[in-house]
């Protein structure tokens, strides 16, 4: 090992635990590495959600090309609405950035290295990894950092649906009821999937059965 190059684990990267879905390990934070994105996620158990459903053209998205590459375990992928299975080994490579995707763990340990970028350009970090590192504090129930922390990125992008939908979030663990709706309906206006989310969402559990609580669709 020297300053020129670094070799370590996984584990050693650290991450982020979201107990609904999987763990997060963000590569190039902890590498500083500035000329392409790369991080991964581990599963805990069988029939988690390993990459939420996104696309790469809205919202926080960076426009980029996506490379998953399933390092052990065995994943499903839903990708343009069609559904591909993914053992160790198996390549998914999204080049369209508006095409929908996500994947299911279908055992525990099973991870997933994502390296992307946006085609022809030099590489810039997305909106949504700039503000995936408040997540941490949801991670060690640290809510009061996590509000002050997207509270911060609110002020410096107001209209970021996912910075609102994680604000309302810490709000709702903190008892601010009125914050946390007006910033959950905000967010859902300016991202509609954001409204099924809500509907399964534990952070929310203390405020869905206020009256004002966005319904399901339909």
């Amino acid at each position: 090992m020297s300053e020129r190059w670094v070799v370590t684990s996984l584990e050693d990267v650290g991450d982020v635990v979201n107990v609904q879905q999987s763990r997060w390990f963000p590569i190039r934070t902890a590498f500083d590495i500035t000329a392409f994105g790369v991080n991964a996620w581990q599963a805990t158990g069988a029939g988690q959600t390993l990459i939420e459903e996104h696309d790469e053209a809205e919202g926080s998205a960076g426009g980029h090309e996506e490379l998953y590459v399933v390092l052990s375990g065995h994943a499903t992928f839903t990708v343009g609405g069609e559904t591909v299975d993914a053992p160790a080994g198996k390549l998914v490579f999204v080049r369209d950035p508006a095409v929908k995707r996500s994947a299911r763990a279908e055992e525990a340990g099973t991870t997933v290295l994502v390296a992307g970028g946006e085609r022809g350009k030099g590489f810039s970090v997305s909106l949504w990894e700039r503000h995936a590192a408040g997540l941490r504090f949801f991670a060690s129930g640290e809510y009061e950092r996590a509000a002050e922390f997207f509270e911060r990125a609110h002020r410096d992008e107001p209209d970021q649906a996912g910075v609102l939908y994680n604000l309302a979030c810490a709000e709702s663990h903190l008892g601010r009821v009125d914050d946390a709706l007006g910033h959950l309906t905000r967010s859902i206006e300016l991202q509609p999937r954001f409204r099924e989310a809500a509907q399964t969402d534990s952070d929310f559990d203390s405020i869905r059965a206020d009256p004002r609580f966005p319904a399901a669709a339909g």
